[in-house]
């Protein structure tokens, strides 16, 4: 096999990929490497409209993921009771998702010390359920963020700004369960440290 059929084997995997995402963000960076490479090899081969097609789709993937990352979103937390029909709803409905990164998790209205929806731009974008543990520790339960927004900024938001309200509410950890390699990475991304086997934990300051 040679160096030109490898690129375009190479190409046509990566686009394939991209197509299995169920995350925009992802989508659009792994399509964009992909395009890339197959204009690559449509210049190299001398197929010029192969090369011009994947050369916009570059450019259109290229407009959008700037897009994505400049714009500002508003983020707020919607806090919700216990018993709350949406909340039971939410959970039956996404908990086959849900099991993937929180194996086991069932819902427990009466040890929720911290019951919110986070939204972006008034639009439900993840949910955050925790409990409090030794008086100063906040134990997540599930920080469960919808596909189309795992992009790392619901976290920046929970562990991030919303610092604050959690010192003033008289925690100073958070600590969370998880053997699952994506959520393993989300949690390193937003600052967590690996505490013992499965354990994992956030020192948060006054900001």
């Amino acid at each position: 096999m040679g160096i030109l059929e490898i690129i375009g084997y190479f190409a046509s995997v990566t686009i394939a990929v991209s197509m299995t995402m169920s995350s925009i963000v992802k989508f659009r960076i792994i399509n964009l490497i992909g395009a890339f490479t197959f204009a690559t090899y449509g210049y190299l081969i001398g197929a010029l409209p192969i090369g011009l097609l994947n050369t916009f789709v570059v450019s259109v993937d290229i407009f959008y993921l700037y897009k994505n990352f400049s714009k500002k979103e508003v983020f707020e937390t919607l806090e919700v009771r216990s018993d709350n029909r949406y909340l039971l709803r939410f959970v039956d409905f996404y908990n086959k998702d849900i099991q993937k990164f929180f194996p086991g998790f069932s819902y427990k209205p009466e040890v929720n010390t911290v019951s919110f929806f986070i939204l972006r731009d008034m639009a439900v974008a993840g949910l955050f359920l925790a409990r409090r543990e030794d008086d100063n520790i906040l134990r997540v339960g599930i920080d469960y963020v919808l596909p189309e927004y795992r992009d790392f900024k619901n976290g920046k938001f929970v562990y991030q700004i919303l610092q604050n309200k959690f010192i003033e509410k008289g925690f100073t950890k958070i600590t969370t369960d998880s053997k699952n390699k994506q959520h393993i990475k989300y949690l390193k991304k937003i600052g967590f440290k690996q505490k013992e086997s499965g354990i994992w934990e956030l020192d948060i300051i006054n900001n």
